[in-house]
């Protein structure tokens, strides 16, 4: 592990976890920040996914638990080269990861699509997590639930790799005005918190070289590692870790009907709290306030 600043995004200790992709070398980045028993908290995937996002959630749980914030692989701060992006790419790192970086059984708090691989490396590994906390878990990517074919998926995801017309679409997909759009339509409740400086912020993370590979991987569904509603349920039924699932009262209806699901398989405690796919990032004290007892077993 390689140390990169004492003071991260949110104040904690950033440091570099060098990992290979057949021979590709990619550098992830993770931030620690607190004492305690580990914990491990798991961005949301989308073109603005980073670290950053969870990082006034990190700074709460952290005065219980040593918690571990990262950027996935095509990312945030970590590289992000023009892999072919799929599930086997994130399966194994996230195995990797928690082998090297811890050595005990840890908690885990999965936002968004982070769930399907938490679910799948827990029934895999079943010592690897001691409790795990899903917020607005998903398993479907926009393209596919607004009913997108897979053919059509694919073609989109191609035309946003290529070189020049690629750029220009990611380009369109991604300006100020679009991710305003995005944000108010399912991601924050409250656009009073949709400020200049914030979608500012937003926009200059899709703009890193390289950013749109693994964004249209996500958009697309191509890093979809779970395919349907009776996968998802089963996977959580199969499992005998504690799990949580933390539901955005004003989730979209398709997104919502799965948190709902999930919430209803037997042994899944669940919680409504306001928000929708983003609030971990819009209502961080609320949420920690919601999943603290669970965390703690109390």
């Amino acid at each position: 592990m390689i140390t990169l600043s004492t003071t991260g995004l949110f104040g904690g200790l950033t440091q570099e976890f060098p990992w290979n992709w057949q021979n590709q070398p990619l550098r992830v980045v993770y931030e620690t920040l607190g004492s305690g028993s580990p914990l491990l908290l798991l961005p949301a995937f989308s073109s603005v996914s980073t670290r950053e996002e969870v990082g006034e959630l990190a700074k709460l749980l952290s005065a219980n638990f040593q918690v571990t914030a990262l950027d996935w692989p095509g990312f945030g701060e970590s590289s992000r080269p023009s892999l072919d992006y799929r599930p086997e790419i994130y399966r194994q790192f996230l195995a990797d990861f928690v082998k090297s970086v811890f050595n005990s059984p840890i908690a885990v708090v999965a936002a968004g699509h982070s769930a399907g691989y938490v679910l799948q490396l827990a029934k895999a590994k079943p010592q690897t997590f001691s409790r795990i906390v899903l917020l607005a878990p998903t398993w479907r990517g926009p393209l596919p639930t607004m009913g997108a074919s897979p053919q059509l998926a694919g073609m989109v995801k191609e035309m946003v790799r290529s070189p020049i017309l690629g750029q220009g679409l990611y380009k369109i997909n991604t300006s100020p005005s679009f991710l305003r759009w995005m944000y108010r339509r399912h991601v924050f409740t409250d656009i009073g918190k949709l400020t200049p400086s914030f979608i500012t912020k937003k926009w200059h993370t899709t703009q890193q070289p390289g950013a749109r590979f693994a964004s249209a991987a996500f958009v697309t569904g191509n890093i979809d590692t779970i395919h349907s509603r009776t996968e998802f349920l089963s996977l959580v039924q199969s499992l005998s870790t504690p799990l949580m699932a933390v539901i955005g009262a004003s989730s979209p209806p398709k997104s919502r009907q799965e948190m709902d699901a999930l919430a209803a398989s037997p042994g899944v405690t669940s919680i409504i709290v306001p928000g929708t796919l983003g609030l971990h990032e819009e209502y961080p004290p609320v949420v920690c306030e919601a999943i603290l007892p669970f965390l703690k077993g109390l």
